[in-house]
Formats: structure tokens, C-alpha cells, sequence
């Protein structure tokens, strides 16, 4: 396993921008650190156990005060995981072999990751078993469902899910669609029109204010599936406001 000394000059590309495809963990450590050579091995060792999935990297804080500095580094050992370019966990001390162990394991995809990650029918009914209500794999499944159909088991299935923008909208949809309400708008949605769906929909709005809840969910939840910062999302949340508020 190979080991990873980083320091100011490559860390952007060693650690931020590799932990766009695998887990970083940073150990910030110093030679005259006792705790940090007790450390040093189980996080080694943690790692070579889970070789491909995981890169481990050692910064020493002396020879890279600033880096130190910028991360709040006021103790050592300290250590950080990053992943997509942002620390996702970490632990200042030394740490017995289980704690170590736990850290790396928390940084894997789960069963269920890499169940969702399938995308199959059978993978997401079996991801949603070993994690009832889970969001993404709701969502991914009742799409599934509705392409065939099956709008009832769908719409059952995203109900038992909370806190999830996307399957509150879609949830809404499947009612809007019941009732046969908002059909060219509902329709554009379906072909993957967002602009034109959420803007007939909103064309709707004032001679549809008994609707505006259910509207105001399927919008939201089209806008919670597309770069919050792009001119469609930011024009439309404006317009959205403007006619509820």
C-alpha cells in the first residue's frame, strides 16, 4: 500500500481533487509527536485493509504550518476524510484499533449504496428493505413503477418517505395526475421538459389556488433535481414566490 506524503504544493491535487473518486484521509502529524506514531500504524493498517477504496495520506504539520493553519489544526494527531473535495469526518487523539477501524468503515459506500447504485427493480426493493424509506432508492423505484403503470404502489411508496424534496414532487404529481388535473404540464414534465412544465404550472397558479400546495411540491421538487445556481432554478423560485407570497 502506498502511503501518501503531502504537503502546500500538491495537496489541491492529492487530496482535494482524488477525493472526487475515493475517500482521502489525512493523518496531520509531526515527528515529535508520540501519539501520532501509535496512530500512524492502525491507520495504515486500516487502510491497507481496504486497499482501492481508500487513499491515505500523511501531512507533517511543521513542515506545513499554513496548510495546519487553514484546516484549524490545534492538536495532533489529527485526522480528516475528505470526499467530493470536502471533509466528510474526523478525530483529534489517539484512537484504539476499533475506533480506527469504524472511522475507515464509515467512509465505504453501505450495502445499500451500492444496492442504489444497481438501479435495478430488485436491487432497489432490497436497498429500501435494508433501509426502509430511504429517499433515493424511493424515488429511483416509483419511477420504475410509473413507467409501467403502476401509479398507486408508487405513490404509496414515496408517502412513506420524509424529508425528501424529489419525492414529495413526485408524490404531488401522481396526485395532480389522479385527479386529471395540469395534463400538458404534467406531460412536459414527463417527456423531461422542466421549463415548460414549471412554467405551465405556475401559469396555473392563480386560477388554481386550491392546487397551490400540490403545485408548489412538484416544482420544488423538480428545481431540488438541477444546479440550485442555474438561471432556470433561480427564475424560476422567483416566479414561484411572487405568485404564492
Amino acid at each position: 500500500m502506498t502511503v501518501l506524503d503531502v504537503g502546500e504544493l500538491d495537496f489541491e491535487r492529492e487530496v482535494i481533487e482524488r477525493s472526487r473518486a475515493l475517500p482521502v484521509v489525512v493523518d496531520f502529524w509531526a515527528e515529535w509527536c508520540g501519539p501520532c506514531r501509535q496512530l500512524g500504524p492502525l491507520l495504515e493498517q486500516a487502510a491497507a485493509e481496504r486497499e482501492g477504496e481508500v487513499v491515505l495520506a500523511k501531512l507533517d504539520t511543521d513542515a506545513n504550518q499554513a496548510l495546519a493553519q487553514a484546516f484549524g489544526i490545534q492538536g495532533i494527531p489529527a485526522v480528516k476524510a475528505f470526499k467530493d473535495a470536502r471533509v466528510v469526518d474526523e478525530f483529534v487523539g489517539a484512537q484504539g484499533r476499533e475506533a480506527v477501524q469504524r472511522f475507515f468503515d464509515g467512509l465505504l459506500p453501505s450495502e445499500a449504496d451500492v444496492l442504489v447504485d444497481g438501479g435495478s427493480e430488485e436491487d432497489l426493493r432490497h436497498a429500501l428493505e435494508l433501509q426502509p424509506g430511504r429517499p433515493d432508492a424511493a424515488v429511483a423505484l416509483a419511477r420504475i413503477l410509473i413507467e409501467r403503470g403502476e401509479h398507486e404502489e408508487a405513490l404509496e411508496l414515496l408517502e412513506g418517505v420524509e424529508g425528501s424534496l424529489r419525492a414529495d414532487g413526485l408524490a404531488a404529481r401522481l396526485r395532480l395526475r389522479s385527479q386529471g388535473l395540469f395534463p400538458e404540464a404534467l406531460g412536459a414534465l414527463d417527456d423531461g421538459d422542466l421549463e415548460a412544465g414549471t412554467g405551465l404550472l405556475l401559469d396555473s397558479l392563480p386560477a388554481a389556488r386550491d392546487r397551490a400546495e400540490e403545485i408548489r411540491r412538484v416544482i420544488v421538487g423538480e428545481l431540488d433535481t438541477i444546479d440550485p445556481q442555474s438561471p432556470l432554478a433561480s427564475t424560476t423560485r422567483r416566479r414561484l414566490a411572487a405568485a404564492l407570497y
